[in-house]
C-alpha cells in the first residue's frame, strides 16, 4: 500500500460516521481530509471544530480538516467512502477522474441500493474499477467513536496483506480493527442488520417484551447468514463483529437510527412524519425492499425482512404483520444452522 502515516486519509462523507472516522485516522497518526456536501460545515469543522449538523456537542480535534471540493479529498491515497448508500454511485462516478491510480478504496457505508439491489462493493467496483478495495464494518455508534470510547470493527479485503496494512494505518488503543479476508460477508452483515433493527424497534414500540427481541435478533442472524452464504460469503464472518456484533448493537439501543425509527413506528407514528423530523439517514428504510427483492431472485425466504418491507413499503398493518409472523409453521432450528456442523 502506497503512502505513509504522514499522507492524508481522505474521508468521503461528512455525516456523523464520516466525521468520526476522520478522528479515527488522526488518532492513528494520519492527517485526515473530510469531504462534506454541506457548505456550512467547512468553516464549522475547520474554524469552530464542530459538526453541529450530525455530531452536535462533540468537540472535534482541531487537526481535522474539511473541504467542500470533492476532487481535493479524492486525491488521497486511502479513501474511506462514507456516503449514504443511496448516493454512493453518483459520488463515486464524480470522483473517478480525480483518483490516483494506486488509491485504496474502503467501503464504510452500510446498505443496499434501492432498485438495483447492489451492495456497496458492487457499486464501487462498477464505478471505480481497477482499484483495491476493503470493507470496514462492525458494531459502531459514530458518537461513541468520536468520543474515543472503545470500539472493535472488522476490516476485510480479499487481499489479506491490504487488510492488515489498513488495520495498522487506522488502528489505535481505543479503535481496534480485526483483519479478515471476507469483504462480502463483512458488508452483508452491516446492510441486513439495518432492516432487522427496524423489526426489533417495532417490537419494542409495541411492548412485545425482551423475549421477542431476543428471538428477532437470533432469527434475524439466521436470515443474514442465509442471504450471505447464498451470495458466497463465509458463515464465520457473519457471526463476528460485522454480523452478530453489529446486529446486537443496532437492535438493542435507541442510539440506533433504525431501531429508534422502528420504535416510533411501533408506537403508531407514520413513516412520513418520522422521516420528516430527521436529518440523518436510517438506511434500513431504503434497503428493505432491495434486500427482499434480491433474496426472492435467489429463492430465499427472509420472513423478518419481508415483514419490515411490508410495513414500510406496502401499507401492511403492524399487528396483522406480527400475527402473520407468529402463524408461520413450526420448523427445526437446525435447518438454519448458523455455523457448519
Amino acid at each position: 500500500m502506497s503512502g505513509s502515516a504522514s499522507t492524508p486519509i481522505g474521508v468521503i462523507g461528512g455525516g456523523a460516521w464520516g466525521t468520526a472516522l476522520g478522528l479515527v485516522a488522526l488518532r492513528a497518526g494520519s492527517p485526515a481530509l473530510l469531504w462534506v456536501r454541506e457548505p456550512e460545515l467547512v468553516p464549522a469543522i475547520n474554524e469552530r471544530h464542530e459538526n453541529h449538523l450530525y455530531l452536535k456537542g462533540v468537540a472535534l480535534d482541531p487537526a481535522l480538516r474539511a473541504t467542500g471540493r470533492l476532487e481535493e479529498a479524492a486525491a488521497c491515497d486511502i479513501l474511506l467512502l462514507v456516503v449514504p448508500a443511496q448516493h454512493l454511485a453518483a459520488v463515486a462516478r464524480t470522483m473517478a477522474p480525480h483518483l490516483r491510480k494506486d488509491a485504496v478504496l474502503v467501503s464504510c457505508a452500510k446498505g443496499i441500493e434501492t432498485g438495483s439491489g447492489k451492495l456497496m462493493t458492487e457499486i464501487i467496483g462498477e464505478a471505480l474499477p481497477h482499484h483495491r478495495m476493503a470493507v470496514l464494518s462492525g458494531p459502531t455508534f459514530a458518537r461513541e467513536v468520536a468520543q474515543n470510547l472503545p470500539t472493535a470493527v472488522t476490516l476485510a479485503s480479499s487481499d489479506p496483506a491490504l487488510a492488515e496494512a489498513l488495520c495498522a494505518r487506522l488502528g489505535s488503543r481505543h479503535f481496534r480493527p480485526y483483519a479478515a479476508d471476507d469483504a462480502l460477508g463483512a458488508e452483508i452483515g452491516g446492510a441486513v442488520k439495518n432492516v432487522l433493527a427496524i423489526a426489533c424497534g417495532i417490537a419494542s414500540g409495541r411492548r412485545l417484551g425482551d423475549n421477542a427481541r431476543a428471538a428477532l435478533i437470533t432469527r434475524g442472524l439466521a436470515e443474514i447468514v442465509r442471504f450471505g452464504v447464498r451470495l458466497g460469503a463465509k458463515r464465520e464472518t457473519m457471526v463476528g463483529l460485522s454480523g452478530l456484533g453489529d446486529l446486537t448493537l443496532t437492535c438493542t439501543a435507541e442510539q440506533s437510527r433504525n431501531f429508534s425509527l422502528g420504535m416510533a413506528l411501533g408506537r403508531g407514528e407514520s413513516l412520513d412524519k418520522i422521516l420528516a423530523g430527521r436529518i440523518s439517514v436510517a438506511e434500513g428504510v431504503y434497503s428493505a425492499a432491495a434486500l427482499v427483492a434480491r433474496a426472492k431472485k435467489l429463492g430465499l425466504d427472509l420472513p423478518i425482512a419481508e415483514a419490515v418491507d411490508a410495513v414500510l413499503n406496502r401499507g401492511a398493518a403492524i399487528d396483522a404483520t406480527i400475527a402473520s409472523l407468529l402463524a408461520r409453521p413450526f420448523r427445526a432450528e437446525s435447518e438454519d444452522a448458523i455455523l457448519p456442523a
